[in-house]
């Protein structure tokens, strides 16, 4: 489905702009680092943010533990004149396209495997068509419902 290729490409395209910014936060959290740089204490925040002053420390330590809604997050990031941005990147490919094709490859080759098992028992060794056929499926798959179903 051309949609799907399309869609990716466009998001790789705005995905790359992360690749390079650092993608861990301050060890203190965002909302912490920032207020610091900002001169801001948790007390001019809690009052931005219209909350207890206590709240805002529990704010910041469930950003660092990793369990801040990112609604709280957002309202913080408001308070303080930022904005939140966040995005989803491929871990280590780094494009959703290369993502894809590899899930396809893999996929493909698994159901390839006992071919290639049975053509080695028989010593037979893999022939280009064979190549070609897998191939073919990868290609196949790359916009299948079916790719990232776990009984694959």
């Amino acid at each position: 489905m051309k949609g799907r290729s399309a869609a990716r490409h466009a998001l790789d395209a705005k995905i790359a702009a992360f690749d390079a910014m650092e993608s861990y936060p301050p060890p203190k959290g965002w909302v912490r680092a920032i207020r610091d740089a900002l001169g801001m204490s948790t007390r001019d925040l809690a009052d931005r943010m219209e909350i207890a002053q206590p709240s805002v420390v529990a704010l910041e330590a469930s950003e660092r533990a990793g369990t801040i809604r990112l609604e709280t997050l957002e309202r913080a990031a408001a308070a303080m004149g930022c904005e939140l941005v966040y995005a989803l990147r491929p871990r280590d490919s780094g494009q959703l396209e290369q993502l894809v094709r590899e899930r396809a490859g893999d996929v493909a080759l698994r159901d390839f495997a006992p071919v290639t098992h049975t053509m080695a028992l028989e010593g037979q060794p893999v022939r280009f068509t064979e190549v070609a056929a897998l191939q073919k499926d990868i290609d196949a798959l790359i916009d299948s419902p079916r790719l990232w179903r776990n009984e694959i």
